[in-house]
């Protein structure tokens, strides 16, 4: 099994905070990392008047709506949204144990993609602890359907992502990225990729409350006449793509692990992905915690999602 999985547990160094705009509420947020111990997982904290209001560790029983992004939570006034560019940073760098504090509810989209994130860990220094970490191993095919789309698990000797995305639109058409995950695959191929949306989408968003932070500055954005209209174009030919990879990296951390199997997907998006995990984690057989044991690791039987770390 590849070292990846059986290596000792991480945490950062010291704390680093990020500071931007929340894309969907349009006003200032920001969010603060800090180290943590081993075991502890990664727990976000929303502060209100420097106040802890709610916590969750980022696991699968917490996720709330997934309808534009991932939301821990199910009240707007304690929920902590948009985790997923933070946690695809946070899943690719190999980082275990965190506590994010948020102010604002939100995280700050910054470019639309996870690269601040992923240097503001690297500059706060990634660490390893005394204790050795766990991982979920895929035993079986597991598949889910919404609509057109599908996402599966499968197992493979190593993390393996295959997205494919087919859009009605010349602008990003049928797209495809796949490869074994690792910290450098992510830099380099994923890490920038930014978010994207059609303008058509724009006003029923805001009116809906959403998406009232977006701009040129972190989104791609195509026109009505399916063009992108960001003045400095696409980062990769592919981008639309690699960004949908990136989403379903922080997606699939909800698992509370690193897991060992493929994943593969077409036409997904949060909503897939996060039913994907849950029908891993909860078909018996399909899967295994590899548990950490003196003088190696040990197979558990079955798995069961982890209790609501919810407080408020």
């Amino acid at each position: 099994m590849p070292t990846a999985f059986v290596g000792q547990q991480t945490t950062i160094t010291h704390s680093m905070r990020v500071e931007g705009i929340g894309v969907h509420s349009g006003k200032p947020v920001a969010i603060t990392f800090h180290p943590s111990i081993a075991g502890a997982g990664i727990v976000f904290e929303r502060l209100r008047d420097g106040r802890v209001v709610s916590a969750y560790e980022a696991i699968s029983e917490n996720v709330g709506p997934t309808d534009l992004c991932t939301v821990l939570g199910s009240r707007p006034d304690e929920w902590i949204a948009t985790i997923e560019h933070v946690m695809a940073a946070v899943y690719a760098l190999g980082v275990d144990n965190l506590r994010i504090a948020v102010e604002g509810g939100e995280m700050p989209i910054m470019d639309g993609s996870s690269r601040v994130f992923v240097n503001a860990l690297k500059d706060a220094g990634i660490v390893k602890l005394a204790e050795r970490r766990g991982y979920i191993r895929v035993l079986k095919t597991v598949r889910v359907e919404k609509g057109a789309g599908w996402a599966e698990f499968s197992p493979y000797d190593g993390t393996h992502f295959d997205v494919e995305i087919d859009f009605d639109s010349p602008a990003i058409g049928r797209q495809k990225w796949q490869g074994n995950m690792t910290p450098e695959t992510f830099r380099r191929e994923l890490a920038s990729a930014r978010t994207f949306g059609f303008m058509r989408d724009v006003e029923p968003m805001w009116a809906q409350g959403f998406a009232l932070g977006s701009s040129l500055e972190n989104s791609v954005v195509i026109s009505d006449d399916d063009k992108v209209i960001n003045p400095e174009g696409l980062r990769f030919v592919d981008e639309f793509v690699r960004h949908k990879t990136l989403d379903a990296v922080g997606d699939l951390a909800m698992m509370g692990s690193r897991f060992a199997g493929a994943f593969r997907s077409y036409r997904g998006g949060h909503k897939l992905n996060a039913m994907a995990v849950r029908a891993l984690l909860e078909t018996p057989g399909a899967c295994v915690f590899v548990a950490p044991e003196v003088g190696g690791l040990k197979e558990r039987h079955s798995i069961q999602l982890v209790a609501s770390a919810s407080l408020s």
